[in-house]
């Protein structure tokens, strides 16, 4: 009778601090709406989960009797550590380039941990499982598969991985489709014969993340960001998925935040590049990233200048632009274009930073860089505001950008087609900072590199950048 009271007593404190916990998700998410109060938000979304898995420990603990158990208690306190230090790890080691890569690991990581919560469910069941029960574990399964291994594919593509990028898979709709409905079969069967769940769960957990290789494997470089995105909300929605599974509100509040704002997210994504999401999903954009642009390629010739020639056109401008890109992120040189945006305002100079939604390799990528070297934040420009404005910019700066700046997205037939792009053509003069004469990630040429009015300034950003910035200094000393 003691242990039953007590057990009852867990729960309704359990619900309560769980309650709490989503509150502050809730909490940390809106003060995520500016870079301003962001890393605010930050810390009351960790303190809140913080909360949540202590309070799950607790939980264990008191239900289980496992202050008997050395085994057990070893076994959650190693991963509590090797978790932590994972997590402090990467926040503090990992580039700002690695940065998408590293968030599609944390969803393969998600992804994983939420399927096997589910399939525990479904199997350690005493009995028959519910209905309900059967349905929500098996689509935490089944979404969380997917995510496993399409994260790790996104992550790998990321990343460089020559085996990976090369991955290509003739009748790609075909093979989305015939997994599609096994997975979704195997589910539906687990549910009308549960007598036979361990056959349909690991049916269903195969397809699924068979599912996950052929979804993401056809996805080209050019829509990556989108699919960093995608698989977000599908990590939050099997987390959601798990916590209804286990009737743990903390789990199914975080997971439906992280969902919803992943398919908002992944929605905004493709209207800012002009992409049908349901065929960035079937792979219909971005072909592989070795995708060809027109046959016969721009014309012309690139112009180069120099460090001292830029300096001169900045100092003597009444506006510049700067358009940043991963190239930048790549340099490590946001501080160092920071630098040279405020030696010019000091000079009188009207300086703004225009930011394409997908400039980098994920969402936001470009705002994060540019507020980590202290930029306020209102001279970052989006795109629709700052395309009016480039044919009364002197000089357009671009550090990095590739695709997103490329004329040829006007025309059709290339692998950015349609894409809304920023208008640095239309400047007076345009200089672009460049490491190289390589392509872009779409893998076709930049058309603005050959217009008459745009110069190349090859080498190393940050390097060109000090150069340029020690010119700037020597004019207006």
């Amino acid at each position: 009778m003691q242990a039953t009271t007590t057990a009852s007593a867990i729960d309704i404190v359990a619900w309560f601090v769980y309650l709490l916990a989503a509150v502050m998700f809730v909490m940390g998410l809106h003060y995520m709406n500016s870079p301003k109060t962001a890393r605010k938000g930050n810390f009351i979304s960790a303190a809140g989960m913080v909360i949540a898995v202590v309070m799950a420990f607790v939980k264990l603990f008191v239900q289980h009797d496992l202050i008997h158990s050395w085994v057990a208690i070893g076994l959650l306190v190693a991963g509590i550590a090797v978790g932590a230090v994972a997590g402090v790890w990467s926040a503090k080691k990992v580039k700002m380039t690695d940065m998408p890569q590293l968030v599609s690991v944390f969803n393969t990581v998600g992804g994983g941990a939420a399927a096997l919560v589910a399939l525990n469910d479904i199997l350690a069941a005493e009995g028959t499982p519910a209905l309900v029960v059967l349905i929500t574990a098996g689509l935490g399964v089944m979404i969380g598969s997917v995510t496993f291994t399409g994260s790790l594919i996104a992550a790998g593509k990321l990343q460089g991985i020559g085996w990976v990028k090369k991955l290509s898979l003739p009748g790609k709709s075909v093979w989305n489709v015939l997994f599609a409905l096994l997975t979704v079969a195997s589910l539906v069967m687990l549910c009308v014969m549960p007598g036979q769940r361990l056959l349909w769960s690991v049916l269903t957990t195969v397809f699924a993340l068979c599912y996950g290789l052929v979804f993401v494997i056809p996805i080209g470089g050019a829509d990556m960001p989108v699919v960093i995105s995608i698989l977000n909300a599908c990590t939050g929605t099997a987390v959601a998925m798990s916590g209804l599974a286990i009737d743990n509100v903390a789990l199914i509040v975080a997971g439906a935040l992280v969902g919803s704002a992943g398919v908002t997210l992944s929605v905004l994504m493709s209207k800012a590049m002009n992409r049908p999401l349901l065929s960035v999903l079937a792979g219909g954009f971005g072909g592989s990233d070795g995708a060809a642009g027109s046959a016969d390629g721009p014309e012309g010739t690139m112009k180069e200048t120099s460090a001292d020639d830029l300096a001169v056109q900045l100092v003597y401008a009444d506006k510049v632009i700067f358009v940043p890109g991963f190239g930048l992120a790549q340099a490590q040189a946001q501080r160092e274009l920071a630098d040279l945006g405020e030696l010019l305002k000091e000079h009188g100079v009207e300086v703004e930073y225009a930011i394409h939604p997908v400039a980098g390799r994920m969402p936001g990528h470009m705002n994060v860089l540019l507020a980590e070297a202290n930029v306020p934040y209102e001279e970052l420009v989006d795109l629709d505001d700052i395309n009016p404005q480039f044919p009364s910019a002197n000089v357009s700066l671009v550090v990095g950008a590739n695709d997103v700046t490329n004329p040829a997205a006007r025309k059709p037939g290339t692998p950015v087609s349609g894409m809304p792009i920023l208008d640095v053509d239309k400047s007076q003069n345009v200089v672009v900072m460049k490491r190289g004469r390589g392509k872009g990630y779409a893998g076709i040429e930049n058309e603005l590199y050959f217009e008459p009015n745009t110069q190349m300034l090859f080498g190393d950003a940050k390097a060109g950048l000090q150069a340029v910035i020690a010119a700037v200094k020597e004019l207006l000393a």
